[in-house]
This record gives C-alpha cells, structure tokens and sequence, in this order.
C-alpha cells in the first residue's frame, strides 16, 4: 500500500533532515516534496489498483476503493495544510525536521486505520497517530498550557487505550471463532453473547474518547487550547475525521448485523454531544477554545455516519473528511496571524486584511452549514443517511435545531469581522505574505465548488 510505507520512508527522510540539515526553512519544502509524492502514488494505486509495494499482509489490510478515495482526501488536505501553515511549524521550536517527521507518521497510522480488517491493526494504526500528537501537543516546552495539554492528552489517551484493549479481549474471548478479523466476528442469533456486548461496549467507549464525542469529551478543549495552534490545526481535522473513518469502518464491518442492538447508545451518544458542544460553544470567548468546543459539536454531525450504516453514510463521511478539513485548516491559519485570540480580536479584520477576513468568512460559513458551500453539503448527506436509515427520525430534527444554534457562535466572529471597528493592532506585524493570502483562495474556492459539485469529492469511491 503506497500510502502506507511512503509515508513511513518519508518520516525516517524527515527524522535525517532534522539532524543533518541546520536551516529551519528547508525541512518545509522537503515536507512538501514528500507529500505530494505519497499523494501521487495513492491516487495512481486509486486508478490503476496497484501498489508499487508487493508484500503479504495476510487481508489484514483491506484497499477498496472507498479506503483509498478517504486517504487521497486526507493526504491532500495535509498537503494544504503545509502550504499553508508550513511557516508556522518553523516558529514552534528547534526541531522542525522532527516535528514534519511525526506528522508523516501519523499519516502513516492513518492509512493503517482506513484500512485495516483486523482488530489488532485498528489498535496499532491508532497507536501510530496517538504517540506522536502527544508529542506535538506538547512541543512548545516554554508555554506551561501546552505543557499541561500534552499531560493531559497522554493520560486520557493511555486510559482510552486501555479501554480498547480489554474491549478487544472481551471480543476474541466471547468470538467463537477465535478471529480478531472485524468480518469473522460471530453475532449469534438474537441477542449477542455477553462477552461480545461488553466487549462492544469497551469499543465504544475507547472511540468516543478518540473522537471527542460527548460525554468522553472532557480532555479536548483544554488539549487544543494548549497546544501550539498550528498542531491544534492538524488534531481538528484531519486526525478527527480519521478517528471517524476508524468508527464507521468498524461498526460496520463487525457490529453492523446486529446494528438495532446498540444503535441506542449512537443515539445518547449523538444528541449528548450536539448538545454540549454547542451549548458550550456559545459562551466561549475564545475563537480558539470556541472551535475545539464546535470541532466537538461538529463530531456530533459525523455521528450519524455510525448511526445510519448506508452508502450515503460513507458519501457524508468523504465529504465531511474534505469539508470540515479544509476550512478548520484555513480558519486556523487565519487564528495563527492574530494578536489576540479572542473574538474581539477579530473586530475590523475585513477592513486591514479584506482577503483574510473573507476567507475566515466563508470557513465560518461552511462549518455553519450555509448552502454552496462544502459544509452545507456533509450535513446534508449526514441528514439524509439518518433519514434513510429509517429509525429514530427525531435526531433528525434535533441535528437541525443544533445547526441553526451553531450559527449564532459562528456569525458572532462574521459580526467582528465586518461590523465592529478594530481598537489595537490585530495582526502579528510582517507576517501576512502573497503566498499565504494564496492558500487561503485556494481553500475557500475549493469549499465553494465541493459546495456546489460534491461528485467532486464523492466520485473517487466509485473509481
């Protein structure tokens, strides 16, 4: 799988780049060679279905279209993450080759965890993502907050880990088949056995902490409020939406025949996590602290993909990877040139940069779900999986009720931009150039056209 050991090739080149190479500029470009090749190379094996790597790995990794169509997506969003950002790596600290080194190697579990088609893999791709985003969060050692997130992530990620483990354990011990294959898990007739119940609840559990869903919530808006903006960038959207990959591919593939047995618990899961995000969101100060708080109402939108289990679940899952990448990616880019973090800090925006305080708008505008623009499109495919689903058509309705709530924290930050009078000076002197103003048209032309034209994104899985 050309994603997968590229990937892992390209982090050893970083990890050497960061001890051979003294410039704290050159490692970005290195980084963004590397990465269009792995992207290259997984949407050659996309079309062709070929690997350029032959090796057994006994069908513990699955490479359908579906799987590979969800990492194309992800390597690209990277890869404007880098475009975009790649500046701001070099101001975190003195070991840039290794910080780009880490994120390769999260891309690398990333493709162990699209694809896997065993129980083991999905703990080791998960793993492989978890152990380096510690070390992010925490990479800016003179800032006590990233010191503390950096605790705290690891804490809950050991605790949630364990969690996954003795799920695991509970699932191969009550499995008569004695197979950690997600597709070979015996269900029995009627009711599942009890050791499968409570194994399946253990997973459950596990994942929710990895994907910030309420009421395992409670480490995310510290850990990315304390973390380097930059990384907290990265952690939001596209490990988030990876996590989700993970959640749907597994529920799927392994619980998906005795779906009305735990769909229940989807359901707490969901409108919990709808509710607090929101509802939180909306007293936050912070623009920082308010996108961690709607990165989790927004985990509650992706809910419904695990919830609804059909085809429109798998297009509203693709299209949320892009949408909800793209414009956390370029809204966090905006947050990374303020002064000030908090929503006063934006007052005036559009007035001293208008190209920035447009885009942020049009990002704000597509996390709210506002029509022709790529976020409008996700929820909608969200919405529709639910409805075809057929059951509990009130979270529905609930899930639309949360949306219009959405928009009051979000147009809050619209309202500054173009509406109040800046006080003080709101952007970091001398740090806003061509390129970057770029980006950003790039990433709001690109919401815009998936907005409109969706097949965009959702036609790769059909390759």
């Amino acid at each position: 799988m050309n994603a997968l050991i590229l990937s892992a090739i390209w982090g050893l080149v970083m990890m050497f780049c960061g001890v051979f190479v003294k410039s704290k500029s050159i490692p970005k470009y290195i980084a963004v060679l590397g990465l269009s090749i792995v992207l290259i190379s997984s949407m050659i094996e996309l079309l062709t279905k070929k690997s350029f790597f032959h090796f057994g790995y006994n069908n513990m990794l699955n490479t359908e279209g579906f799987n590979l169509s969800f990492i194309v997506i992800i390597l690209f969003c990277t890869l404007i993450y880098f475009l975009l950002t790649g500046s701001e790596i070099e101001k975190v600290g003195a070991h840039v080759g290794e910080y780009f080194a880490l994120i390769f190697f999260v891309l690398c579990g990333i493709s162990i965890v699209a694809t896997f088609n065993t129980l083991l893999m999905l703990f080791i791709g998960i793993e492989i993502i978890s152990i380096p985003l510690y070390i992010l969060t925490g990479s800016d050692k003179r800032n006590l907050k990233s010191n503390e997130a950096a605790l705290k992530y690891f804490l809950m990620g050991a605790f949630s880990t364990g969690i996954m483990l003795m799920g695991i354990a509970f699932i191969y011990g009550g499995n008569p088949n004695a197979s950690f294959y997600i597709d070979k898990i015996e269900m029995g007739i009627g009711h599942m056995p009890v050791l499968i119940a409570v194994g399946l609840l253990f997973v459950l559990v596990s994942m929710s902490f990895k994907v910030s869903a309420a009421p395992f919530h409670f480490w995310t808006p510290d850990v990315y409020d304390g973390a380097p903006t930059v990384f907290t960038s990265f952690m939001s959207s596209v490990v988030k939406v990876a996590g989700f990959f993970a959640f749907l591919r597994l529920f799927e593939h392994a619980f998906g025949i005795v779906q009305d047995q735990w769909q229940v618990l989807i359901v707490f899961i969901t409108v919990a996590t709808l509710l607090i995000g929101n509802v939180t969101a909306v007293f936050q100060q912070s623009v920082k602290r308010m996108l961690a708080y709607s990165s989790i109402a927004q985990a509650g939108f992706m809910l419904l993909a695990i919830f609804a289990l059909n085809d429109k679940a798998k297009e509203g899952i693709l299209l949320y990877a892009a949408a909800y990448s793209l414009a956390s990616i370029g809204l966090f880019g905006v947050l990374t040139k303020m002064e000030d973090y908090t929503i006063d800090g934006f007052n005036g925006l559009a007035k001293e940069q208008p190209v920035l305080g447009l885009a942020a708008t049009i990002f704000l505008l597509s996390l709210t779900g506002i029509p022709l623009t790529a976020g409008f499109q996700s929820k909608f495919f969200m919405l529709m999986a639910a409805i075809q689903n057929g059951h509990h058509f009130w979270i529905v309705i609930v899930a639309v009720l949360f949306a219009a709530i959405s928009a009051y924290y979000y147009f809050r930050v619209i309202q500054a931009i173009y509406f109040k009078e800046a006080t003080k000076t709101i952007i970091l002197p001398h740090s806003i150039n061509i390129p970057f103003k770029i980006m950003l048209i790039v990433i709001a032309a690109l919401i815009l056209i998936i907005g409109v034209y969706p097949e965009l994104v959702i036609g790769w899985m059909y390759r």
